[in-house]
């Protein structure tokens, strides 16, 4: 991304992570099973967001916005107010959006930036405005995948699944998924 990469190391930490407030939110294996078969793509949707979160930034900085520390700590606490505690938010950004509670307010900033990102252009999150200046980013940042977990749709600033027949992907379980 750009001319910074992100290793395999990384990615793995982050999936850890996420593995990790898994299985410390849940009461026994069996739970933490269906966890896991829920989140079987993990792995690939961990880099999409690692990936987009730079383009994101890299579009907000071209558009000349910034989020501030306080601008975080306060929807933190807003969003903490509305799910009922800072224990309950980071529950539910575990389970809805596969953040772990150390990288919430990481996430918080992300979507901050987006959010400032959609008014300096007049527009939302939702419009092809927005997503023009994400593919803009994009291009700029000339985004190159390792083929294992895809490839980077700079139109759409989206991970897409590529045919690769010479790789397979192993479970977590050890037994062999389509890639």
């Amino acid at each position: 991304v750009g001319d910074q990469r992100i290793t395999v190391a990384q990615l793995e930490n982050r999936v850890d992570e996420v593995r990790e407030a898994q299985r410390a939110a849940v009461a026994d294996d069996t739970q933490y099973q269906q966890v896991v078969a829920r989140t079987g793509t993990l792995t690939r949707d961990t880099l999409h967001g690692m990936v987009l979160d730079r383009v994101l930034h890299r579009a907000a900085q071209d558009a000349g916005v910034s989020v501030t520390r306080k601008e975080v700590q306060d929807m933190r606490g807003g969003l903490e107010q509305q799910a009922g505690g800072p224990e309950q938010l980071e529950t539910v950004w575990l389970q809805q959006y596969g953040v772990p509670p150390e990288r919430l307010d990481d996430n918080l900033r992300v979507q901050l930036e987006a959010q400032k990102l959609a008014q300096s252009l007049g527009t939302d999150t939702s419009r092809p405005e927005f997503w023009q200046a994400l593919s803009d980013a994009s291009k700029k940042l000339d985004v190159d995948l390792n083929p294992r977990y895809g490839a980077w749709d700079v139109e759409k600033s989206s991970r897409v699944d590529t045919e690769a027949p010479w790789l397979r992907e192993v479970g977590a379980a050890g037994e062999q998924q389509p890639a």
